[in-house]
């Protein structure tokens, strides 16, 4: 006889859904797969306000969607729970504390970014990002190339990135066309998969279990299709038009809105598209400031990808959109984290009823095992990069091996990927070990 519970819990109300959102909003470290992982535990096993299988339904979705899954996941759970509302509730608090953390702290970095303290804690948490950037390709490389021919889509896209400087739009639609052909011609090397398939797992009756209807509001029509996303387009196209009289703040308003449409394979993969178009094309920050705005997003809750926020601050002061300089910073910061985050609401309001009516037949596309292959190779590339700038911190493209080389930055990146690798050590406390390192050999080299 089965000891799970046979009776589903109360269905929560719109203010205890409010508390749960908002508490993860502030507890969410780890990165999406640590955040799965607390809604998980909490949503499935703990409350059940889900099934496991209408979790990993929804989970399958939000993986081969553009934008940061975990986040979408939540958005789609609170969806099905309390409908607009309750999206618009779960998303916002997802990334509102980061928001506020992250714009807080590139102010207090532009104003106190040279003093030695503030240095040599991120002379530690450079080599520990290279660590992590590096762990992130082999861990989602390990999963996603099970064959040569996607071994070779992931190699192709690196010498793309690295040696040609191809564009991450063009690398990801090519990757897509290869799995396109790829799926005709040899479908056994591009089977679907993601490591996120059916469980057996029980837990208890859930308030919404394996068959419960879906809610009305949930339920298709192309009425329905239609209007969210005329009503999206209009929001998009009014937000545009109040930034109209500001160059800078269009810019933005443009540019995250492309880089949220081209999040395929989570925040690694989009992060060289970001740099490409926040150092290289507008000058919004340097090289230096987005790996520190890394090394700083790896440490606060909320996605990863909400390093865009650092972004839009720091550029946001660079191009004085107004002329107090905080004010300019969380105006930046505000536009690249509302047009990075709009096309996620959209995403799940407009195709969620689709995902709906046509569960337990939802796959894993060939174009996305092209695409996901591809994402290895870019973030392969943006590991190299940031090792370039961290052990060679003076070098140039005419000069790419100028002294000094920064040997124990090496030394720390190694110490920090085995640390990940081999022992599974969490992120934050790797990032925190390796700051402290940072500060002690900077002021002892300074004491020298």
């Amino acid at each position: 006889m089965s000891d799970t519970p046979q009776t589903a819990p109360q269905a929560p109300t719109l203010g205890q859904a409010f508390k749960y959102w908002l508490k993860l909003g502030f507890i969410s470290f780890g990165g999406p797969m640590g955040q799965i992982a607390m809604m998980h535990t909490d949503l499935v096993e703990k409350k059940r306000w889900i099934s496991e299988h209408r979790f990993l339904h929804a989970l399958n979705f939000c993986m081969i969607l553009p934008g940061p899954e975990a986040i979408q996941l939540a958005i789609y759970i609170s969806w099905l729970m309390h409908g607009v509302t309750g999206a618009v509730m779960a998303g916002v608090l997802f990334f509102m504390p980061a928001f506020l953390l992250l714009s807080v702290l590139a102010g207090v970095y532009l104003a106190w970014g040279d003093v030695p303290l503030m240095q040599g804690l991120f002379y530690g948490i450079k080599p520990a990002v290279v660590a992590i950037v590096l762990f992130a390709a082999w861990r989602i490389g390990s999963k996603a190339l099970k064959n040569s021919v996607l071994w070779g889509i992931a190699a192709a896209a690196f010498v793309a990135i690295f040696v040609f400087d191809v564009g991450f739009p063009w690398i990801v639609l090519a990757a897509a066309l290869l799995g396109i052909i790829g799926g005709k011609v040899m479908p056994d090397k591009f089977k679907g998969g993601g490591g996120h398939g059916a469980s057996d797992k029980q837990y208890g009756a859930a308030v919404i279990d394996d068959h419960t209807p879906t809610p009305a509001h949930a339920k298709f029509s192309w009425a329905k299709l239609g209007i969210t996303v005329v009503a999206f387009i209009g929001i998009w196209a009014v937000a545009m038009f109040a930034l109209s009289g500001n160059q800078a703040l269009s810019e933005m308003g443009n540019f995250f809105t492309k880089a949220a449409f081209l999040t395929i394979g989570g925040a690694y993969a989009v992060l060289p598209y970001v740099y490409q178009g926040g150092v290289e094309q507008y000058g919004w920050l340097t090289g230096a400031q987005m790996m520190d705005g890394l090394a700083l997003g790896e440490t606060t809750p909320g996605p990863l990808i909400m390093v865009v926020t650092w972004v839009g601050y720091l550029g946001g002061v660079a191009k004085t959109v107004v002329a107090n300089p905080i004010a300019a910073g969380f105006a930046g910061a505000a536009v690249a984290t509302f047009f990075t985050f709009l096309p996620s609401f959209l995403f799940i309001l407009a195709v969620g009823p689709v995902v709906e009516s046509s569960r337990n037949d939802l796959k894993f596309t060939a174009p996305l095992t092209g695409v996901t292959a591809a994402v290895v190779g870019v973030i392969m590339n943006l590991a190299v990069f940031f090792a370039w700038h961290t052990f060679f911190p003076k070098a140039t493209g005419a000069t790419p091996f100028v002294a000094p080389f920064e040997w124990f930055a090496v030394m720390v990146a190694i110490g920090a990927f085995v640390a990940l690798w081999k022992y599974k050590v969490d992120v934050m406390k790797v990032i925190g070990v390796c700051a402290v390192l940072g500060l002690g050999y900077t002021l002892a080299m300074g004491a020298m």
